[in-house]
């Protein structure tokens, strides 16, 4: 019983941790892996805009993060860019419409996101 009360114990403290972490920790870290599901492959694992998928692409991805390149693009932008597609915002016709695949939501936090890994302004 008393092995049983100490792994209790340990298991509320980890909770109450946890706990610690703030809701902008916890949209980034959602945006991050939504990132590494969606957008690595072509804009890389480094957010550099060098992913597998670049070899033979005539326009090269985004590197976001490149900050001055970043800071020109209004938040909107990205939105629509996540959104619509690249075509939506006269960028590349092979970055592909992300409505039907995430909500709303999170392409709100993938732009926030993108600024997060610019560091080029906040959300």
């Amino acid at each position: 019983m008393n092995g049983f009360m100490i792994a209790v114990g340990a298991l509320a403290g980890f909770l109450l941790l946890g706990q610690g972490a703030s809701a902008a920790d916890a949209k980034i870290d959602h945006a991050s892996r939504l990132y590494d599901t969606y957008c690595a492959q072509c804009h890389g694992v480094s957010r550099n805009g060098k992913g597998v998928n670049t070899v033979g692409l005539s326009v090269q991805p985004r590197d976001h993060s490149d900050t001055a390149a970043m800071a020109s693009l209004p938040r909107d932008q990205m939105v629509r860019a996540i959104r619509e597609g690249g075509a939506a915002v006269n960028k590349s016709a092979l970055m592909p419409s992300w409505a039907s695949v995430l909500t709303d939501a999170e392409i709100e936090q993938m732009a926030d996101y993108l600024l997060y890994v610019c560091k080029c302004g906040k959300p």
